[in-house]
């Protein structure tokens, strides 16, 4: 009797989530209006497509970064992500080497402080906002999750982010901002523009997907078992790590989204509950 009414109880949230409608509204500018007429750039590049659930309330949203080694790519809303219940927002920033390391990492800090001042406007709970995203994307994700300055700068506290979910994300310094520095691909580097740097016992919880150790981009596997371990030593309680074998660098995306879709909801019940 009691499997059939947590069959019941499971069949009408699926059929929920699968029936609710969802509207996108696309080319929000992240930045004042001010900001955004005074530089072109940031006029055209820094804007966010937001995906969110029609007559809905107190949902969670992911906030996306696209890959792109933050030299290339465009804002995307992942295909795996649509019709979870979740908003999913996805987040243009400058790329070097038209700007330098931070600017970057400050786009992608006001994107999220968008998110959590605009969120509850279309119904999204702002304790329930997670940060995501692949490769260039997982490492802006833990640059604004980890250093508090940067999200600080708006008067939030990044310990209110409810998780922070990067993809195969460079733990060190990124290459591109090593590159910037005049160093090439392999040497490494730790400095105030890894994430390493900020380990820290206090941070949201931490997931770290990567793909398989012989088949990832320059060693990516160990730089995020390295942090795995760090943390662990920091004494922060909600560190993982995910190693998808048989995934080189493009390839474990897919295999790794629904690890985000379960950590987001694992998570947010876990809040909800404590309300």
């Amino acid at each position: 009797m009691k499997k059939l009414f947590l069959l019941l109880l499971l069949l009408i949230s699926y059929f929920g989530i699968a029936q609710q409608q969802y509207s996108i509204e696309k080319n929000i500018h992240y930045y004042s209006d001010s900001i955004c007429k005074s530089d072109k750039y940031i006029e055209s590049q820094c804007t966010l497509d937001i995906y969110y659930p029609k007559k809905a309330s107190n949902f969670s949203t992911v906030v996306w970064f696209h890959g792109g080694g933050l030299t290339g790519g465009n804002k995307e809303i992942p295909t795996a992500l649509l019709e979870k219940g979740f908003a999913v927002i996805g987040v243009g920033y400058r790329l070097s080497p038209k700007v330098k390391a931070p600017a970057y990492i400050e786009d992608a800090a006001a994107a999220v402080a968008w998110v959590f001042e605009h969120i509850s406007n279309y119904g999204g709970n702002p304790n329930l906002i997670f940060l995501s995203g692949h490769s260039a994307g997982g490492y802006l994700t833990m640059m604004v999750g980890l250093d508090k300055k940067y999200l600080g700068k708006y008067g939030i506290d990044a310990n209110k982010i409810a998780g922070n979910i990067p993809f195969s994300g460079h733990t060190i310094t990124h290459f591109t901002v090593r590159k910037e520095k005049g160093m090439n691909d392999i040497q490494p580097l730790i400095d105030e523009y890894a994430p390493l740097f900020y380990v820290r016992p206090d941070a949201p919880p931490l997931v770290l997907i990567t793909g398989d150790p012989e088949l990832e981009m320059l060693g990516r596997y160990e730089e995020n078992a390295y942090m795995w371990r760090m943390m662990k030593i920091a004494g922060h309680k909600r560190t993982t790590l995910h190693k998808l074998e048989g995934f080189d660098h493009g390839g474990m995306a897919e295999p790794a989204f629904p690890l985000l879709i379960k950590e987001v909801n694992t998570i947010t019940k876990e809040i909800l509950e404590k309300k």
